[in-house]
């Protein structure tokens, strides 16, 4: 199975920033660790919080499932910054929005100088615009667009 560069998992970790303990993401989730939302089943597992090696564990799981998503849903070769990007954006939004998006149809058709404008769409949460969500598409669209293989 084909994995993110170690680059964006830190990019990754630099956006979700770690807390040790469950809060509100800005979409209404909760989350704890490095942007791991915390399943039903889980809450009494994460009442006393975590370390960063917890967290580090749970992005690692997180990641995988993201860079599944990815594999399953494009259809055509990538290059470690498109693959990147792409696993960034579902690990943060769901493999729901990059299966029913416009911006996987352009990559699955290989429109690539299209793609960077499709991640800028997603900036919104809880029905606001919001900066750190700016600033994270436009690093993976960034990564999205280079040359990298």
């Amino acid at each position: 199975m084909r994995h993110i560069t170690q680059e964006d998992l830190e990019l990754i970790k630099r956006f979700e920033r770690f807390s040790p303990t469950i809060y509100i993401c800005p979409a209404g989730y909760p989350t704890i660790g490095y942007g791991h939302v915390v399943q039903e089943g889980e809450w009494k597992r994460f009442e006393d919080g975590i370390n960063e090696q917890e967290a580090e564990e749970l992005l690692q799981r997180d990641v995988r499932w993201a860079e599944g998503g990815v594999l399953r849903l494009i259809d055509v070769p990538l290059t470690d910054g498109q693959f990147d990007a792409l696993v960034s954006f579902t690990f943060n939004l769901g493999t729901g929005a990059l299966q029913r998006s416009t911006l996987r149809r352009k990559v699955n058709r290989e429109e690539h100088a299209q793609v960077p404008r499709e991640f800028m769409r997603w900036v919104w949460a809880g029905g606001r615009r919001l900066q750190g969500l700016i600033k994270r598409r436009t690093a993976e669209a960034a990564n999205y667009s280079s040359l990298a293989y």
